[in-house]
């Protein structure tokens, strides 16, 4: 009888440990480049104050959870650049330090865009527009003085931001006007030039709409047909609850993977705010009382929104996780909430919740959501 019994509570005793070592894995908050590692990289984008490391909660975030970082605005070439100074680099090589010393996957984000480029590489000393010559000069000359300072630290540029319309052609730019539309096959050129080894990306906004993504095509073939090195393209990621619809955000990583390029979404956040810009038909009068009204929760974020949040986040990463053989890296635009651009944007002033990680560095439930995609797909 008492071997009987204890032999019953041996087995009891065994299924409690189960069940509750099982349900550990599901509820424990591991780092998220853990928890993805079979996947894909995980990072986020980083600013000068958190790449020194002034807020301890942020670095622990930065260094804990994951193993890519992007600057945010650091390399932009306005901030490398002044007419008056020439060439800064001493925050961009912080950054840079700061990668390397917590052995990260470095992106440099961006060389060639229509805005933060100071106006005087776009004109002569007259004011006017200069010539297609000294502007490709020009480009050439930054790629070669950014890419090359980081030859073999950084391992992949932003080559090109943001340079199709929303049909799909080239956008008008002092890029496109001076030089032509080509300028972007020269960017792509004069960073593999400045170093072969790093990975090239072309970055760009809206682009699970198909308009979008077949001018993205479009530029991904022909770079390729003329033997222009592109690794992958880079999904930014400024979304909300409505949108994108998941078979639309699904159905462009399939196109693009078709490419022979790897998909990145670069730029991840969703905001808990509703869409100005879904009535683009708003008169003014309308349009004007959204934005009075678009500062929904100044004072914190109320827990339906939290688990609302949770689930969207949990469909993109479900999707994410689905196509890990074509996806190479999932960037966060940002590290908490108190630090991300959405504060301010599209109204100013207005209070936004679009990350992982509440203003006090606390794992929010959508950070749980994400890590249940894979700690729970059993």
């Amino acid at each position: 009888m008492k071997i009987k019994k204890l032999t019953i509570n041996v087995i009891a005793a065994l299924v409690i440990f189960s069940v509750s070592v099982f349900a550990a894995g599901c509820d424990t908050q591991p780092a998220l480049k853990d928890v993805y590692a079979k996947d894909f990289l995980i990072g986020c984008a980083v600013n000068y104050d958190q790449t020194c490391e002034m807020v301890p909660c942020e670095t622990a975030i930065i260094t804990g959870q994951f193993n890519t970082i992007t600057p945010e605005n650091l390399l932009k070439w306005e901030k490398l650049y002044s007419d008056a100074n020439g060439y800064n680099f001493d925050k961009a090589d912080k950054f840079v330090e700061f990668g390397q010393k917590n052995k990260m996957f470095i992106v440099g984000h961006t060389l060639v865009w229509q805005h933060q480029t100071p106006m005087s590489i776009f004109q002569n000393a007259d004011g006017n527009d200069t010539d297609r010559k000294t502007l490709l000069a020009r480009m050439k000359e930054h790629i070669f003085t950014v890419v090359g300072r980081y030859k073999g630290k950084v391992n992949g540029w932003d080559v090109v931001n943001e340079a199709l319309d929303a049909d799909g052609n080239i956008r008008k730019t002092k890029w496109s006007e001076i030089i032509g539309d080509d300028y972007i096959e020269k960017a792509f050129e004069y960073a593999h030039e400045a170093d072969p080894d790093a990975e090239l990306y072309y970055n760009d906004f809206d682009m699970w709409k198909p308009s979008k993504y077949a001018g993205v095509i479009r530029l991904i073939r022909g770079l390729k047909t003329k033997g222009i090195r592109i690794d992958s393209v880079g999904m930014q990621g400024h979304w909300g609850f409505d949108y994108p619809f998941d078979e639309e955000l699904e159905a462009a990583i399939l196109v693009y993977s078709q490419t022979g390029v790897k998909v990145m979404v670069t730029e991840l956040d969703i905001s808990v705010l509703p869409n100005l810009f879904a009535n683009t038909g708003a008169d003014i009068a309308a349009m004007r009382e959204m934005r009075e009204g678009y500062n929904l929760y100044p004072d914190g974020l109320p827990d339906e929104i939290q688990q609302k949040q949770a689930k969207r986040y949990a469909e993109l990463f479900s999707i994410f996780h689905r196509h890990a053989d074509r996806i190479s890296r999932i960037t966060f635009w940002g590290v908490q909430d108190g630090n991300s651009w959405r504060n301010n944007w599209p109204v100013r002033g207005c209070t936004d919740y679009p990350l992982l990680f509440d203003r006090d560095c606390k794992p929010k439930p959508a950070f749980d959501a994400v890590v249940k995609v894979v700690k729970c797909d059993k």
